[in-house]
């Protein structure tokens, strides 16, 4: 990063990391998923059980357990709270723009680098997921520093010690997007590999594996956990690869049944702003040689990228968020190609700027046709998005574009198209602040989606030896907020597994219900709005205390 022409300095990089973590604190959680992955992590740290993830209690095993170990070490220096239990997801999201930029800056030039953190701070979908605190991010963080470092291995000279480094650092980040989410990273990175072989008729790739070393070492990472909770647990095996993964795969029991196109509507959505660039540089990649004659990485990228739009479209359980790993190596290889066309970020941030324009104004329509008002505070959100929108297009229209001598011109090539370093960072600034500022306006519009108002309201209420039910529903944002346990009534959901191992540990029936209310001094309830008439209508005894949306907070007394 010499020179303020040539990379984005430190300084840059601090503005970034600012702006992506500016409002990680300020957001409730959200139900259902941001409550889920607050509260294991919390019950990991209260049981002090780092090995058996539990959700309420009970057993959880849907997913691996290296977000809620991280989650939980934070919890244990700095408390549960919003941003706390966000900033490891969160933080690893940000993490992607870093990847794809050393790599590009290595690889090709830096103009390309802050040409693809840009695109990459422009989508939508990357910037509202990426700073959700969901799985997703950290899988995408672990995935893409695999595949970067694969392709890095591949570009280093046969046989020598870099070649073997970046392979083993592929292999070990493997074993770390296992223990985040799954085994569907083998299966990704195994599709990707096997079609680069075929299309290019070369099979020197699987000879640089340095499999000798690189399994060990991936074993030594990511199978410990998985030996120690299956023996602890014998139920655990079954459930974790069989049911979460190929029976999730391949039937619609998960009720996530989307149509064939789901995801490429998505991958359209989310590279809205940069469509045409990525279109152009997947058309390009095809006919071009690698930076070295034995290896062409953007290639590689975009099967890997093409491959996993495709696997997810073949599942019968579908949800949006499984394409985000997708978009840092899209983001990197039109990078790569804006670079070398004068004017294609600015057309670009003109494109996400109308679409910024766009959601704002249409949040706020929503807002009015649904609830017949619109939240002060959505308003506020709005007009912050727009703001930066509007900065962001100002400057793709504006002028300042430096010369650069024939040597700089030549090193990067037509650096001085879109301003230097200073158009993509206001660029990569402006979307990363609209994006989270369009989240908030989401946030605060109604029906609630977070319970944390509510808890706000009872928490006086709420004492050590509080009974706490939940009724016909498990709203997963208050435990995380009460920092307590909920005894589960008619209800089963994604707990049901861990109801079926441990019966009537957290969970009571109606009757038993009725019967602990009647004889209890001292219980606060949660049910939803029909529910709860349900049982006042049969004479159940309850003050409400607070209310919202999807829940009424009752107590006994």
């Amino acid at each position: 990063m010499n020179g303020a022409r040539t990379g984005f300095k430190w300084w840059a990089w601090g503005l970034l990391a600012a702006c992506w973590l500016l409002t990680l604190q300020v957001r409730p959680m959200l139900d259902p998923d941001e409550g889920r992955y607050a509260e294991i992590p919390r019950e990991m740290l209260v049981s002090g059980n780092w090995v058996t993830p539990t959700l309420d209690g009970l057993k959880y095993f849907e997913k691996p357990a290296l977000q809620y170990w991280a989650t939980a070490t934070v919890y244990s220096v700095f408390g549960v709270g919003n941003w706390s239990s966000r900033i490891w997801t969160v933080g690893l999201g940000f993490g992607c723009l870093a990847l794809i930029y050393a790599w590009l800056a290595r690889l090709y030039d830096r103009r390309s680098a802050m040409m693809a953190v840009a695109l990459l701070a422009m989508s939508p979908y990357f910037g509202v997921i990426g700073h959700l605190d969901l799985l997703d991010a950290g899988l995408t963080f672990w995935l893409t520093a695999m595949v970067l470092a694969y392709t890095r291995a591949q570009c280093s000279e046969p046989g020598s010690g870099a070649e073997r480094n970046w392979m083993l650092l592929s292999w070990a980040t493997a074993a770390l997007a296992l223990l985040t989410k799954g085994l569907e990273v083998y299966v990704l990175s195994g599709l990707a590999l096997i079609a680069y072989t075929v299309l290019e008729r070369d099979a020197r790739p699987w000879r640089r594996l340095h499999a000798g070393l690189g399994v060990p070492l991936m074993v030594a990472i990511g199978a410990p956990w998985l030996i120690l909770v299956s023996v602890r647990n014998p139920s655990f095996a079954h459930y974790f690869f069989i049911d979460q993964h190929f029976e999730r795969f391949l039937t619609d029991r998960a009720r996530r049944i989307e149509p064939w196109w789901y995801f490429i509507a998505l991958l359209v959505a989310g590279a809205f702003a940069w469509l045409v660039p990525l279109a152009r540089a997947a058309r390009s990649v095809w006919r071009e040689a690698g930076p070295v004659p034995h290896f062409k990485p953007l290639k590689f990228l975009l099967l890997y990228s093409g491959l996993t739009v495709v696997f997810f479209s073949f599942s019968d359980s579908k949800l949006a968020t499984y394409i985000l790993p997708v978009f840092p190596p899209l983001a990197a290889l039109t990078g790569v190609a804006v670079a070398r066309r004068p004017g294609s970020l600015e057309r670009a941030a003109r494109a996400a700027a109308g679409l910024t324009l766009f959601v704002a104004g249409g949040l706020l329509v929503y807002s009015q046709h649904r609830n017949g008002l619109i939240p002060a505070r959505a308003i506020a959100w709005a007009v912050a998005a727009a703001l930066a929108a509007l900065i962001a297009l100002a400057v793709s229209w504006g002028r300042g574009r430096p010369r650069l001598s024939p040597a700089e011109a030549g090193n990067e090539a037509g650096a001085g198209a879109s301003g230097g370093v200073v158009r993509p960072l206001i660029f990569a600034l402006m979307y990363i602040f609209a994006w989270q500022a369009l989240l908030c306006e989401y946030t605060v519009i109604p029906p609630s989606r977070s319970a944390y108002q509510l808890v706000q309201k009872i928490k006086r209420d709420v004492h050590p030896d509080t009974a706490l039910y939940s009724v016909g529903q498990y709203r997963q944002t208050i435990p995380p907020y009460l920092h307590r346990l909920l005894t589960l009534v008619s209800y089963k959901g994604e707990l049901g597994f861990g109801e079926r191992l441990q019966p009537g540990l957290m969970t009571a029936t109606p009757r038993q219900f009725v019967q602990r209310w009647d004889e209890s001094h001292d219980a606060i309830a949660f049910f939803s709005p029909q529910t709860w008439r349900k049982y006042r209508k049969q004479g159940l005894p309850g003050r409400v205390l607070a209310q919202d949306s999807f829940t009424v907070a009752v107590s006994r007394t």
